[in-house]
């Protein structure tokens, strides 16, 4: 497979199968939090945010890659293609489609609160913070939450979030689990 063929789905009744026989490499690419949160059992994990295509040591079995939507999985799987890897596919919609399809889930209720959730509480507690001291002390203060308002729409239009990447990297996300 070259990079200019179209990536390789897999639908998640067939990645179960697989499974069942032992043989397919199964990879978690999210970030360690979302994965100690909830996962596919027998997943290794090995986030986009660090993976390197020589960690990736399949002994011949089809890899298939996930995340939350499909969006990282695709990423990882064209890196994974770029470094000449073979047998590479991701599961169409993620772990959505998993659970979807009633399949089972290892969840961990002691695990870090969920990415979003905490973008959610920091980017609403800037605006919070940015709305009262621009009513209360100056104006000039309001920049904060229109800042971060902008942010927010960036993040949804391009599909990425920088304040996501850089909670990632704090150490209670950085734990494995």
């Amino acid at each position: 497979m070259t990079q200019t063929q179209k990536l390789a789905e897999i639908d998640a009744v067939t990645l179960k199968q697989w499974l069942d026989y032992n043989n397919v490499l199964l990879i978690d690419v999210r970030e360690p939090s979302e994965y100690a949160e909830e996962h596919i059992p027998d997943a290794k994990l090995l986030p986009l945010s660090n993976l390197q295509p020589n960690q990736v040591t399949s002994q011949g079995e089809p890899i298939v890659l996930y995340c939350r939507s499909g969006n990282r999985s695709a990423q990882a799987a064209k890196k994974l293609i770029a470094a000449d890897m073979n047998n590479v596919y991701h599961l169409r919609g993620g772990l959505p489609t998993w659970k979807a399809a009633g399949l089972p889930t290892e969840i961990n209720p002691h695990a870090p609160i969920s990415m979003m959730r905490q973008v959610q509480i920091v980017a609403g507690s800037l605006v919070v913070i940015g709305t009262v001291l621009g009513a209360f002390v100056s104006p000039w203060f309001l920049i904060l939450s229109g800042f971060v308002g902008s942010g927010l729409v960036f993040a949804g239009v391009t599909n990425t979030c920088a304040m996501g990447m850089l909670l990632a990297k704090l150490p209670y996300n950085r734990q494995k689990p």
